[in-house]
């Protein structure tokens, strides 16, 4: 959900919440709950965004973006809160993804999001979450498949 700060509801407030955070808070809960009962470790993987941490000028996602904020901080905190129990958190956060989402930008747009002018396939989204997951002494990262594009301007 795309759009100026002062455009959002309560209802789009209320959706992001429930979908960012919510969503991942309760089948966290459960995960971990899960895990300490069989007292192996885990790997819990949110997906996130590249734009929680580098806004750019001209996609208006900040209210998206706050609750994609807040995921970025839980796996970092939740990754200290359960390390002695070797129950990893961490995050992937894409940038722009190949999907029917952002068909109508138009392929030139969409590659001049990237450092490497190339865009993200869900396949390289899911390496990233395979990656993490099997990354036993990685936890509290947010893995970026953006292209570069977190690291600056370009």
């Amino acid at each position: 959900m795309v759009k100026p700060f002062t455009d959002y509801t309560a209802d789009d407030f209320r959706a992001l919440v429930s979908t960012n955070l919510a969503g991942f808070i309760y089948i966290t809960q459960l995960a971990v709950k899960q895990m300490q009962a069989q007292k192996t470790g885990g790997s819990i993987v949110g997906i996130t965004a590249a734009l929680a941490d580098n806004p750019i000028a001209g996609i208006p996602a900040s209210l998206a973006m706050i609750t994609k904020g807040g995921l970025n901080a839980g796996v970092r905190s939740l990754a200290l809160e359960y390390a002695k129990e070797h129950i990893r958190f961490n995050a992937v956060a894409p940038g722009i993804v190949d999907t029917p989402l952002q068909s109508d930008l138009g392929e030139e747009v969409v590659k001049r999001q990237s450092p490497m002018g190339t865009v993200s396939t869900v396949d390289d989204v899911a390496s990233a979450v395979i990656y993490l997951t099997e990354a036993r002494q990685v936890t509290g990262e947010v893995l970026h498949v953006d292209g570069g594009a977190h690291n600056g301007k370009w």
